[in-house]
């Protein structure tokens, strides 16, 4: 292979894609001043599973553990968002481990409007605010992430949405109008799974097959990966189950991949503390 060719970070490419590569002085080097793809992974919020941050949390601790650098984008709600707050979205991010950073951003990406030369000006943000990111998971309502995703144009690919439920019919309810919002806004008839069920819970069958015999009976859609967590238990724990981790390596390879230009375009990088968060100037 040429040294002139450009070659994405490792920890950046999903399993099915990776592949050893000689360490050396200038491996670094070499990840830095390449052409970089973030992922980005829409989560479906679901208001009627109570403990939903606790998989979120989950779902951020499987990609750690995957090597990736997380930030997890909250855009629920956006009605809540105070009037006076700031468009810094890189003020508003919080640091959580190393690898992992989370960013308030309830009510911030309508000051994104799309257009049709610009249609993810909010998504751009984002990766400018924590240029770093590798993986960048969005949790949101079906038609607010409809909105930033569009259909997948401009080269931000198609991504397969991450679905919440629980065992409750409220949450069946709203997730399957959020798998329908989907379909029709934005053609997504794709999607994962992930079930708020107690371990060994009757229920999670039900959930399962009731949602995919919904999603292809009235909407001609497919559910692909599917994981169930049970909440209390992993209020406990701060690392994600090894079955967590093989869902999250599947949905980064059906995430909407998006093409960032050089870094060694950008400018010198400033490093704070967490390489997350280091900034292009």
């Amino acid at each position: 292979m040429s040294p002139d060719w450009p070659t994405e970070s490792l920890m950046a490419v999903p399993s099915e894609v990776r592949r050893a590569q000689p360490g050396d002085q200038a491996d670094g080097l070499r990840r830095l001043f390449s052409t970089r793809t973030v992922r980005f992974i829409p989560v479906v919020s679901n208001p009627f599973v109570v403990q939903e941050s606790v998989l979120i949390q989950q779902v951020s601790a499987a990609l750690e553990q995957l090597g990736l650098y997380t930030l997890v984008v909250d855009v629920c709600d956006p009605g809540l968002a105070p009037v006076d707050v700031s468009d810094d979205l890189a003020s508003r991010i919080q640091v959580l481990t190393d690898r992992t950073a989370s960013l308030s951003a309830r009510g911030l990406p309508g000051r994104w409007p799309g257009s049709s030369s610009a249609p993810h000006g909010f998504l751009h943000a984002v990766v400018d605010a924590a240029p770093l990111s590798q993986a960048v998971l969005v949790h949101g309502s079906a038609s607010e992430l409809a909105r930033l995703f569009g259909r997948g144009e401009l080269h931000l690919s198609r991504p397969r949405p991450i679905v919440i439920c629980g065992e409750q019919a409220e949450s069946m309810t709203h997730a399957y109008a959020a798998l329908k919002v989907l379909s029709q806004r934005a053609d997504w008839r794709a999607h994962d799974l992930l079930v708020s069920a107690a371990a060994g819970s009757a229920g999670i069958r039900l959930v399962k097959d009731r949602l995919a015999q919904c999603a292809a009976l009235f909407l001609g859609g497919v559910r692909h990966d599917v994981v169930d967590i049970d909440p209390r238990a992993a209020a406990r724990s701060t690392t994600a189950s090894s079955t967590l981790m093989a869902f999250m390596d599947a949905s980064l390879n059906a995430a909407a991949a998006f093409v960032l230009p050089e870094l060694g375009r950008r400018g010198p990088v400033l490093v704070t503390s967490s390489p997350l968060l280091q900034s292009m100037v």
